[in-house]
């Protein structure tokens, strides 16, 4: 680790307990107030640390915001993983859940079906906004104004002939996820794959995570797969319910 991320966090991790003045933080780096402020103007640009008028430092919003959307993410996924599981195992495919992070939809867990073919997808990997049953589940569901604005950031590369390559497109489909309950990826991402997704609400009726059934054009035809829908938004009402 880098000097000056090392102290950076350590910075951090002094402030915890209760606010600091640049005297008593340089005297904890062991280094000369210039450089003690320095380095608390970089995490200050960032929001972790904030002054007050006599410059005294404590830990800014910015900490906090990570803290609850982390936290949020592990009680969906505590909560959840149970049920992925079960909706596993009851259509032998494979479920993926997903969260909205910082304008990209993550896969946060996965339950792998029994199936001999492996999806491409892991724990942690980006979904493709434009493509993914499971982002576009959660798109669909998110306030008009940051559905546009993310509609006109997408870099819309065309995976197979089925790819949504314009904004104007993209958001018509999330208009029609909307009326219809859940989202399709019909072989938008690769070929052979398809899959159904449903978006999973908060406590405050917001969307920032989905669920998804996903297999094979050899495993499940478009009509099989779809039966599984009543299922799959069974699965999510569940976990909405269990998150209160």
């Amino acid at each position: 680790m880098s000097q000056t991320v090392e102290r950076a966090l350590s910075i951090l991790e002094f402030l915890a307990d209760e606010p600091k003045s640049l005297t008593q933080v340089a005297e904890h780096l062991g280094v000369h107030k210039s450089t003690a402020s320095r380095l608390l103007q970089t995490v200050e640009a960032q929001g972790f640390v904030r002054h007050d008028a006599q410059y005294v430092y404590r830990l800014g919003p910015r900490l906090l915001d990570l803290a609850f959307r982390t936290l949020a993410v592990m009680d969906v996924r505590s909560v959840a993983a149970p049920h992925l599981r079960r909706l596993g195992e009851l259509t032998a495919q494979t479920v993926h859940l997903g969260a909205l992070d910082g304008g990209e939809v993550m896969y946060v867990d996965k339950h792998e079906g029994s199936q001999s073919v492996r999806m491409y997808s892991r724990i942690g990997k980006a979904a493709p906004l434009h493509c993914t049953g499971v982002a576009k589940a959660i798109l669909a569901f998110r306030p008009e104004e940051e559905r546009r604005a993310l509609a006109e950031r997408i870099t819309y590369t065309p995976y197979t002939k089925r790819t949504f390559t314009t904004p104007a497109a993209f958001l018509a489909e999330l208009d029609k996820i909307r009326v219809r309950g859940f989202a399709i990826d019909d072989r938008e991402h690769e070929d052979y794959i398809h899959c159904v997704a449903a978006p999973i609400r908060s406590p405050d009726g917001s969307v920032s995570h989905g669920l998804s059934i996903s297999t094979t054009t050899m495993s499940l035809s478009r009509k099989q797969l779809l039966d599984l829908v009543p299922l799959l938004l069974e699965t999510a009402s569940t976990i909405e319910k269990e998150l209160g």
